[in-house]
């Protein structure tokens, strides 16, 4: 396996992790994910929940083992790289890109909107654009100043966004009618397949908050527990939402399509909680473009060190601040640049795609890491008990969702995939 010299200074502790991969889960989609489940499943929306986070937990067992192994910047695409080889790395560096980017843009957005929902001079083109200058460039300068500011500013952001939900949950049990949650019958496995591939995705980040796992303290012990701690945590919130929602609203829970989780804080605290949560649903979506600004440039510096991408600026660090700077700044202005023109339906069609495809890689890094092994593994690694059973089944789930895309879904992500590998054939001739 390539071994990396150490670029970047290893200042992330186990809470400084775990509060990116939470930071980075908990986004726009808690605040919407809660009406369309419910509109699908009704009172048995539980099984949802719970169908998709033991996937979830699967995956990330696939994540935690292979982040044991290979612990230099970039997150998924390392661990892909290292294993799979530069072709692999090339595919899955520009895929994890494209879809953060897209997503990043969207959730940019969607945070201008809610402003403007309060603020109408906020709806106007040239304010947008000037406030998406503001937040993307803001959010670089904070991370080109250290990991540890970056991951200090995420911790103080995770906080802030989780209160008012710890807030909903705790307080709005004293408003459950049992009558709501009383289940009307077991969903099928074909509904819930389609339900979670949705669900799925109020899940997600996972993998781009562990790109700065070249900056992790021990990440041989960190890596396992930060993902241990994040994704149960986040599970288990999650149920919670969902049930003091359904178990408030009921069957009216499906209806507030656009912000159910403000209409429970209305019924539960009247206007001023309605308020409240839309601010939280604000601090969020910040939160998350928080995280993905410290995270995601790691996997294109990576990419470029690695000479992956065959842009060799973007791997300069920081004499000073020792941070991967160019690609911190890169990343944000095309974060600021995609914001600003707006409209990605069709990267968000292969974003969706992208993300599994990059988990089935992980899941079958660890096979092959495993057969590379042999019986024998480092002791300081984490090696997920069971033998094979964790991530053959994490195979099997991921090819199981993507099995629910639609048929122009996978159209179009395959002839993504073929441009890119035609791309990268054309880079490896012109090297030669």
């Amino acid at each position: 396996m390539q071994q990396h010299k150490e670029a970047l200074k290893r200042t992330i502790g186990l809470w400084g992790l775990s509060a990116n991969i939470i930071n980075t889960v908990v986004g726009a989609g808690i605040f919407v994910i809660p009406a369309i489940v419910a509109a699908s499943l009704g009172s048995a929306s539980i099984f949802a929940y719970l169908f998709c986070g033991t996937l979830i937990v699967l995956v990330m067992l696939c994540f935690a083992e292979v982040g044991s192994k290979i612990t230099h910047p970039g997150g998924a695409y390392a661990y892909i790289e290292q294993t799979f080889g530069k072709y692999a790395g090339f595919i899955s560096a520009i895929l994890f890109l494209i879809s953060a980017i897209a997503s990043d843009a969207a959730i940019a957005n969607a945070l201008a909107d809610i402003i403007g929902s309060f603020f109408p001079f906020f709806q106007s083109t040239t304010i947008k654009i000037l406030f998406f200058l503001m937040i993307f460039s803001g959010l670089a300068f904070i991370n080109i100043k250290g990991a540890k500011e970056g991951v200090w500013f995420v911790t103080s952001i995770t906080f802030m966004k989780i209160i008012p939900l710890f807030a909903i949950v705790f307080i709005g049990f004293k408003d459950i009618e049992i009558s709501n949650l009383y289940w009307e019958s077991v969903p099928s496995l074909k509904d819930l397949g389609e339900i979670s591939l949705i669900l799925f995705f109020a899940f997600q980040g996972a993998e781009s908050g562990l790109s700065i796992s070249g900056e992790v303290k021990n990440p041989h012990k960190t890596i396992p527990r930060a993902i241990f701690i994040s994704v149960f945590g986040i599970l288990i919130f999650y149920i919670l939402i969902q049930t003091v929602a359904q178990g408030v609203l009921g069957s009216s829970l499906a209806t507030f399509q656009e912000n159910p989780l403000g209409e429970l804080a209305n019924f539960i605290f009247g206007p001023i909680g309605l308020t409240l949560i839309t601010i939280g649903a604000g601090v969020s979506m910040f939160g998350t473009l928080s995280s993905e600004i410290l995270g995601i440039p790691r996997i294109l510096y990576s990419a470029a060190k690695d000479k992956v991408i065959p842009i060799e600026i973007l791997s300069s660090v920081h004499k000073k601040y020792v941070t991967p700077y160019v690609a911190i700044i890169v990343y944000a202005a095309a974060g600021f640049l995609f914001a600003s023109i707006g409209g990605f339906k069709q990267l968000a069609i292969i974003s969706s795609a992208a993300i599994l495809i990059i988990y089935l890689g992980v899941a079958l890094a660890v096979i092959k890491l495993r057969r590379k092994e042999g019986s024998g593994s480092k002791p300081e690694t984490f090696r997920i008990p069971g033998g094979y059973t964790v991530p053959i089944l994490s195979v099997l789930i991921i090819l199981y969702f993507l099995s629910n895309l639609t048929t122009n879904e996978m159209k179009t992500s395959a002839v993504f995939i073929a441009v890119l590998s035609l791309i990268y054939v054309v880079i490896k001739k012109l090297k030669k």
